[in-house]
């Protein structure tokens, strides 16, 4: 085939809909966690369109560099599409055909590659298509949407999109009502910050997935947290032992069963269930760091009712056995932290969860490394900056003890302009040090700075000139002060 077909052939891939074109970027993903949690997805069958998985497992594959495994797994996911839609074959296969196509181009077997880009061509020609390389079906739409909900964080909203448009097509069509509940859902997340008639709407997506889809246990857990997370915890423990009843083997549910009741304040409870979970899906990242949490869980509440660190022990128990207790803990939370960025090297949260827990353990020099490990890490989310910023913050505040460093991170976390838990944490904790210093000296003009900054970044004008006038009076010489008191001025 001569360079110039070369050329034209590459020009009607870009055409099409697929995996290849849909700017899934390699960089935002853990390629190997991905693939562990794809071939969970076919082993324990969480979606009847098990043609999806092998699509996006085919296109991890490639990115890989296995592209004969990725023609293996996108021969298995026309197999399945064979065998569930044989009389719609061609028009089910069209991202399947894409990848095929995308695939041979890369192995350089050329011709096999216009043979799958003619396959998509008549695919299109049959559907009266005004393009020849792609189609609006909500087939299409769909199965983008599932692959940006499982690729990364990044493309959460991608995938809202995408189900919002497979289901304008197809509205009673569970699958794409299960997915758009889940972005909703995940985009949501559980810290941040969620308008209350934002969390009802997510509950009513949710609903109508369950009701559509009953043997849908992931999404009924979806629900069951939802609702917790909006104080409906008779509703949501009703959802959640029902999907427990239904499906009480599948890791995908035991994952989510066990935050719920982590999130009660059980962890034993969470414990036994995750434990089940890894026993079905051993290099379970996830499951490691939800074992972590409970065990850090475990240690936070021993404290609070021990009063470590105080003179007094209410319990009966000598201090040696609640010290050994208490390390103990430490010590398998971090074991499972450990193991999660062995298996996870790109789960931010992790590293975080695990340098807090060095610093439980006053192993300082190992959380200064686990923290700068994250620091230079790239393409992390805002919320992922701001968590960075205040863990570390809390760290430099706590164990370094340097609320100017501290002073500095929280900064950083509340400059992110992203609503959420962590920039509020933020805010507090600048707050909370600039009234300590002004405690310990009404004059400390780096206080006033401080709560001038916040007052400004609320667009609280009048009170932010007011700290700044007081910090410059206090401080004449200093240029951030006079500069950040001009600008106040002048915006008025």
């Amino acid at each position: 085939m001569s360079e110039i077909s070369r050329d034209k052939l590459k020009t009607s891939l870009l055409q099409m809909d697929c995996h290849f074109t849909w700017g899934l970027l390699k960089n935002d993903t853990d390629l190997d966690d991905l693939e562990d949690r794809l071939y969970d997805q076919i082993e324990f069958g969480v979606t009847k369109h098990k043609s999806m998985i092998y699509n996006l497992l085919a296109f991890v594959k490639h990115l890989k560099g296995k592209n004969e495994e990725a023609i293996e797994s996108l021969e298995k996911a026309a197999d399945c599409i064979q065998k569930n839609h044989s009389e719609d074959f061609a028009i089910k296969s069209i991202v399947t055909f894409g990848n095929f196509s995308w695939v041979y181009y890369h192995m350089n077997q050329l011709d096999n590659a216009q043979s799958y880009v003619d396959k998509v061509e008549d695919a299109c020609r049959k559907l009266s298509s005004p393009f020849h390389f792609k189609v609006q079906l909500a087939d299409v739409y769909g199965e983008q949407g599932w692959s940006c909900l499982k690729f990364a964080g990044r493309y959460y909203q991608n995938a809202q999109d995408c189900f919002e448009k497979a289901l304008k097509m197809e509205p009673e069509e569970p699958e794409w009502n299960s997915g758009y509940a889940t972005a909703v859902y995940r985009l949501q997340g559980f810290f941040m910050k969620t308008d209350p008639a934002d969390g009802a709407k997510c509950v009513e997506l949710l609903r109508h997935a369950v009701k559509l889809n009953p043997r849908d246990t992931v999404v009924m857990a979806l629900l069951s947290l939802k609702l917790q997370d909006m104080k409906q915890e008779e509703e949501a423990e009703k959802y959640m032992k029902e999907a427990l009843e239904k499906t009480p083997d599948l890791p995908y549910l035991l994952r989510y069963a066990a935050k719920f009741y982590r999130r009660k304040g059980l962890s034993d409870e969470s414990l036994k269930l995750l434990k089940q979970a890894i026993k079905l899906t051993p290099t379970s990242g996830f499951l490691n760091h939800q074992i972590g949490l409970c065990y850090r869980q475990k240690l936070f509440q021993m404290k609070k009712n021990a009063n470590f660190g105080q003179s007094r022990y209410p319990s009966a128990r000598p201090l040696g056995e609640k010290v050994g207790e208490k390390d103990d803990l430490i010590r398998k939370a971090i074991y499972h932290f450990e193991l999660v960025i062995e298996q996870k090297p790109k789960f931010v949260y992790a590293y975080s969860d695990l340098a807090n827990m060095y610093a439980e353990a006053n192993q300082h020099d190992k959380a200064e490394k686990t923290f700068k490990k994250v620091f230079c890490m790239g393409n992390l989310t805002l919320q992922e900056k701001q968590q960075l910023n205040l863990n570390y913050g809390r760290f430099q505040e706590y164990n370094r003890k340097s609320e100017t460093e501290a002073v500095k991170y929280y900064r950083v976390g509340l400059e992110i302009k992203y609503e959420s838990y962590e920039r509020d944490s933020c805010k507090k904790f600048l707050k909370r040090i600039a009234e300590k210093m002004l405690k310990h000296n009404p004059r400390n003009a780096k206080a006033y700075g401080i709560l001038g900054y916040i007052h400004q970044l609320d667009g609280e004008k009048m009170q932010a000139i007011e700290c700044y006038e007081k910090a410059n009076q206090l401080d004449p010489d200093n240029e951030e002060y006079f500069s950040s008191l001009c600008d106040m001025r002048l915006s008025i």
